[in-house]
């Protein structure tokens, strides 16, 4: 698996600071991954919805832990080089203002 493109937006939701869009293999495309700046650290969270009981159910996941940690690394880095949390963080207040 390679990921060939990687895009952020910037978001002020609770502790999301970001969402991403992903494609995989030049072949499939992923989006709304959520950026989380988390009590222990940023990772990425998968799509989800809400299930009629309140639940939150993973629209597509990863089937390994090395998958995850490529999907996570790939996003992580490039929010890196997009200036990091506090650009993205930032970035989502100018555009509430």
């Amino acid at each position: 698996m390679h990921i060939t493109r990687v895009t952020l937006r910037p978001v002020s939701m609770n502790k999301v600071c970001a969402i991403a869009s992903i494609v995989i293999d030049d072949a499939f495309a992923v989006h709304d991954l959520r950026v989380v700046n988390g009590d222990k650290g940023v990772f990425v969270a998968m799509p989800s919805r809400r299930l009629p009981n309140g639940d939150f159910r993973d629209i597509c996941h990863p089937i390994n832990a090395e998958a995850r940690e490529h999907i996570q690394h790939a996003v992580l880095a490039r929010l890196e080089e997009e200036g990091g949390v506090e650009a993205f963080t930032a970035e989502a207040a100018v555009a509430r203002a």
